[in-house]
């Protein structure tokens, strides 16, 4: 029943984010939160016109004004968009300029961590019941490495798995992002989906990769974690590992339905080379468990001789069994650590691997960020330089394979990778390079 000329009044004096929240309240209050007047002062205060000058080839600089024509012959909401169009491109230049400078050991852009935080970005889960019910978790810790983040997700409030059917993962930015202040979960905000699990009948349908007293762990693809009590059999936290690599893209550039497409590389065809596609690969690896880093390296002139060409697989050897000279032992042992609000822990022979192969250029070849386990290995170890059980770690996906070997060593109480090789698939090679092998 308030006049709208009073409603008007109010809402000159708040700032654009809450004068898009009181827009959502209903139709009437969304038309007047749209008026010209209100967003071209806002406009103007943040985006100072520039006064008139002459340049050289007379030409004169638009301005922007407070008169009547700048009201009246536009329609209502203009300058709501255009205060909004230019923030939004406000802060992709200031992006851009961040992620411009690239690390030439990983390929990837130096300031990850800083263009993130300057564009506002956070993730949520959005756990979806059976009968279509959404629980959105918030609340998130983050842990940065060379190159990619780990998010963990804990709650005492979380719904039964029973009842779960998926559990979507999305990148979420404000629509005005404020430097000066962390992004209010209330104010209007963007969703770009990542991924989509599936967790009907999770631990049948997922791998098992480890437990300790309190937890047992399940892996879905790509890169999450789910950790169940063991009592209960109900959801302590949820671990996902994201890779650097497109990691911006595909949590800003997606819709809430549909996720981010990578675009195809341009494959440019070498036919001096005879072996183009086969060699001077890059491999950077990270091999972590939340806050510990026990392996992190980078591993130059890779390649593969056409004879070593197999069921559908190009084979890179970064560690031989037979060179003792490159083996890598590693720091401490080898666990994942999580947390929940009450409890803490770390599963032992659980890890995160980053991978990281560049082509010859320096391009990201395949990237990826997941969690693995180790398997002792039924056979005996036939080096003469170390007595001690064989490990395994394996990893595959549509684009290719890792395979590690490791030794345990009683006396030094440490890990070595004795065996490391990458299989990569064929057809990732010839869509890549354009080849045919």
């Amino acid at each position: 029943s308030m006049p709208s000329e009073m409603l008007m009044k109010i809402f000159s004096y708040l700032d654009a984010v809450s004068l898009l929240c009181v827009g959502c309240v209903n139709k009437h209050f969304y038309h007047l939160a749209n008026d010209n007047g209100i967003w071209l002062k806002i406009y103007s205060s943040r985006f100072q016109p520039k006064r008139a000058i002459w340049k050289m080839n007379s030409e004169q600089t638009e301005t922007v004004s407070l008169d009547c024509a700048a009201l009246h012959n536009r329609k209502p909401g203009y300058w709501k968009k255009e205060y909004i169009f230019k923030q939004i491109a406000a802060v992709k230049t200031r992006v851009m300029r961040l992620v411009k400078a690239v690390d030439p050991y990983t390929g990837l852009p130096c300031k990850n961590k800083e263009a993130m935080k300057a564009s506002g970005l956070s993730w949520i889960i959005v756990l979806q019941d059976k009968n279509g019910k959404e629980h959105v978790m918030e609340k998130a810790n983050l842990s940065f490495k060379d190159t990619s983040v780990t998010i963990l997700w804990y709650s005492t409030n979380w719904p039964c798995l029973d009842s779960l059917s998926t559990l979507k993962l999305f990148g979420v930015t404000p629509l005005l992002p404020d430097q000066s202040r962390d992004p209010s979960k209330n104010g209007p905000r963007r969703r770009s989906l990542i991924s989509e699990y599936h967790l009907a009948n999770l631990t049948e349908s997922s791998v098992a990769v480890g437990a300790d007293k309190l937890v047992q762990l399940f892996s879905l693809n790509p890169g999450l974690l789910v950790g169940l009590w063991k009592e209960r059999n109900e959801i302590a936290f949820v671990m996902v590992s994201l890779h650097y690599h497109q990691l911006l893209e595909r949590s800003t550039l997606g819709s809430a339905t549909v996720q981010y497409a990578l675009p195809p590389n341009k494959p440019v065809l070498d036919d001096i080379d005879p072996e183009y596609g086969l060699h001077d690969y890059s491999l950077h690896l990270d091999m972590h468990g939340g806050s510990c880093t026990y392996l992190c390296g980078t591993f130059k002139s890779l390649f593969c001789r056409k004879g070593d060409i197999a069921n559908g697989y190009l084979r890179l050897t970064v560690v031989s069994l037979k060179d003792n000279t490159k083996h890598l032992p590693l720091i401490g042992t080898l666990g994942l650590s999580w947390e929940t609000d009450v409890f803490k822990g770390n599963v032992k022979d659980c890890y995160m691997m980053d991978v990281t192969l560049l082509d010859e250029t320096g391009k990201p070849f395949w990237c990826f960020s997941a969690p693995v386990y180790m398997e002792l290995s039924s056979k005996a170890s036939s080096l003469y330089d170390y007595v001690g059980h064989i490990y395994t770690t394996d990893y595959a996906d549509s684009e290719g394979k890792v395979c590690v070997e490791l030794v345990w060593l009683e006396e030094t109480k440490e890990y070595v990778i004795v065996n490391l090789v990458l299989y990569i698939s064929t057809r990732k090679v010839n869509n890549w390079y354009g080849t045919n092998y």
